[in-house]
């Protein structure tokens, strides 16, 4: 799962509202972006923040927000990196902790961020306990109705494949039995904006109609916009499922990064996150 969010971040990181990069969209090789100077190959903040949340996960640690913001400000502060706003890039480098995080950040976003992160928590034994976890995770920077909801949604996504509970084809209509309102099963046309629901709305159309990561990973970027977050959550979750060819070509995990905490790092830390499939945690 996460390897494949990671690569998906990563290839996406290139075409981000850069419309004028759809022909490099191949598969051949990370691209870089005409604007931004994230390099090739890199991840952003969708790997960064979903690897807090699954070193939180495995950690054993209580699930609390003072548990979440930490792992959150450790991510960032040891190894600081492009691909999250501006702004927010500028509130982690001045914050000390994760005490420090809560008391100062502005939680009313309906943005994607808590999104973008969720998908480890679908491993959790049940949609109940996955909804319960993903709520408090998300409130800590998303804490609005639309900003939760897509959180939730993204984190079902994962949690439906992981624990077979049906075709692809319905997982639109699982989700919309958890999170009523937002007409999950019809698909998304057009280019995506930054708002949550939005990314997880085209994420799942994706899925829907494609039968390989391949193929799946193209098709999330065919939307233009903020395409490296719809291809976190689409593939974070395709990566589960027994329908979905996982074909992802070798060139973009030979050239995934591979620093500290790059490909190895996140191979070695799936693997542990896995394992938890079928448990609860403590709050």
């Amino acid at each position: 799962m996460l390897l494949e969010l990671a690569i998906g971040d990563a290839y996406g990181a290139g075409f981000e509202y850069a419309d004028e990069m759809i022909l490099e969209n191949t598969l051949t090789h990370y691209v870089q972006h005409p604007r931004h100077p994230i390099s090739p190959g890199c991840y952003t903040d969708d790997t960064q923040m979903s690897l807090a949340i699954a070193e939180t996960l495995v950690s054993g640690e209580p699930w609390t927000t003072l548990a979440v913001a930490n792992r959150f400000v450790t991510a960032f502060k040891r190894d600081p990196r492009e691909g999250y706003s501006p702004k927010f890039y500028d509130f982690l480098l001045q914050i000390q902790d994760g005490a420090d995080f809560l008391a100062k950040i502005n939680v009313r976003s309906d943005k994607s961020g808590a999104a973008m992160r969720a998908a480890p928590i679908g491993v959790l034994a049940t949609p109940e306990a996955v909804m319960e976890a993903t709520t408090l995770q998300a409130a800590i920077t998303h804490n609005t109705p639309d900003g939760i909801n897509a959180a939730c949604a993204a984190a079902l996504m994962a949690h439906y494949f992981i624990y077979n509970l049906g075709s692809k084809l319905n997982l639109g209509e699982f989700i919309e039995t958890y999170i009523p309102g937002y007409q999950w099963s019809e698909p998304w046309e057009g280019p995506v904006k930054t708002t949550g629901w939005i990314c997880v709305k085209a994420a799942l159309t994706a899925i829907a109609r494609n039968h390989s990561l391949s193929g799946l990973l193209q098709d999330c970027i065919a939307f233009t916009g903020d395409v490296d977050t719809v291809a976190a959550i689409a593939l974070a979750a395709a990566s589960c499922s027994p329908e979905i060819t996982q074909d992802l070509p070798q060139t973009l995990i030979d050239t995934l990064e591979n620093q500290t905490y790059g490909k190895d790092y996140i191979i070695e830390l799936d693997q542990k996150l896995m394992s938890l499939k079928g448990t609860q945690i403590e709050n």
